[in-house]
């Protein structure tokens, strides 16, 4: 458990540490202009996008093979694809199509945190999963807390280029780590007794309970990302003061991931004891009382305290969304259900800045927050349908 802990923290470390000076870094390749922007996000959705679409095949392999076979493949092959970005500027202007087409790759080969979660899920005891999954989930938000002003230092002190260099070799050495003191109980599966998707999805008993929490983790994602693209130029209108402004910034993005990752792991062990399910439902409804007045704040530090309580339903609804699917997944096809719901994500990851910056583009920045906002209320009512038949019982099974 801690080691897969250790090595989620790396690995959700390792995407954010160079989100900081990767447009600096295009601009240093020689691209300039609105060009730089262009290709800087390119490059932010490349991986995430390429992640979600190949989701299902490795959680395919995992379900035949285990999921510590997996890990140790995705952290391999990230170790090496962001080791080699750091030579981009031998190739030029053309060094941009090489930094993102090795993010492609990086995308293509991820899949370290999802089957992490599926075996923690798969090992765990029913009664603590939520728990469990908590802990875990504190990992990846620890690490993605951590990463942005890490890599800002870093790229001070050492050099953009080395920066990839520095997080090849923590995905490396996570990847050892994985290999040795990383131990799996895994029964491999006969390929004659190898469940389809098909058939892995028919043997779910609620498989509208099943939607309901992939379309959560879609819109979760979308309501913590929609306001990135545009929360600097947000917080600006906000104040008459442009002193820090990126500080600020920083702080008030990472509000959510702070209040999420000191929660997660107290709110699992509450979905186990009073239903996963509730908590959901309390987590939706919380996420949208705090999300819509963010439309309405007049300073930086209202918006500042509405993030940090957002995190509070984030913190709630992910382990609590992971203990469900690992409830009403037939073991044989654990990991393919945990590769789908990473898909819904890794979309929503895609979807929600797009959404935020196309709606604050066209209308305005609090409008585009309250239209994230209802979509999270829109998500409570299907999962408030989904769960209605349960809400008396601590389980949905």
């Amino acid at each position: 458990m801690w080691i897969t802990w250790i090595g989620c923290f790396i690995v959700g470390s390792s995407f954010s540490l160079v989100m900081p000076f990767l447009p600096l870094y295009i601009q240093h390749l020689g691209v300039t202009g609105s060009a730089a922007t262009f290709y800087s996000g390119i490059a932010f959705a490349s991986s995430a996008l390429a992640s979600g679409l190949v989701a299902p095949f490795w959680g395919k392999l995992a379900d035949e093979y285990g999921r510590k076979p997996m890990m140790v493949r995705a952290s391999f092959a990230m170790s090496l694809t962001m080791g080699f970005i750091a030579i981009s500027p031998l190739f030029g202007k053309m060094g941009v199509f090489w930094l993102i087409g090795l993010r492609l790759l990086m995308g293509f080969f991820s899949g370290f945190i999802p089957n992490a979660t599926a075996m923690i899920a798969s090992q765990a005891p029913k009664d603590k999963s939520g728990y469990a999954l908590g802990l875990l989930s504190t990992a990846m938000v620890t690490g993605t807390l951590i990463g942005p002003s890490a890599g800002g230092l870093m790229a001070q002190w050492f050099g953009m280029s080395n920066v990839f260099i520095i997080v090849g070799v923590l995905l490396f050495v996570d990847a050892v780590l994985t290999v040795f003191l990383v131990h799996e109980n895994f029964e491999p599966i006969a390929k004659k007794d190898m469940l389809s998707t098909k058939e892995v999805i028919n043997q779910v008993s609620n498989k509208h309970v099943l939607v309901g929490l992939m379309i959560t983790c879609f819109i979760l994602q979308i309501s913590s990302q929609s306001i990135e693209p545009f929360v600097t130029l947000y917080i600006k209108t906000l104040s008459s003061s442009t002193n820090n402004l990126m500080f600020i910034s920083g702080l008030i993005v990472s509000a959510v991931g702070l209040s999420a990752m000191l929660s997660a792991s107290t709110l699992g062990k509450i979905g186990d004891k009073y239903g996963s399910h509730r908590l959901i439902l309390l987590g939706l409804l919380f996420s949208f009382a705090v999300y819509l007045p963010m439309a309405f704040v007049h300073t930086p530090l209202q918006l500042g305290l509405l993030r940090f309580l957002l995190g509070f339903g984030t913190g709630a609804l992910m382990p609590s969304v992971n203990s469900l699917l690992a409830k009403i997944t037939p073991k044989e096809g654990v990991s393919r259900i945990f590769a789908y719901s990473q898909m819904c994500s890794n979309f929503g990851v895609v979807a929600g800045p797009l959404i935020g910056s196309a709606v604050a583009g066209l209308y305005s920045y609090r409008l585009a927050i309250i239209v994230t906002s209802l979509f999270v209320a829109l998500n409570f009512i299907w999962s408030f349908i989904n769960f209605r038949p349960f809400l008396h019982q601590r389980s949905i099974l």
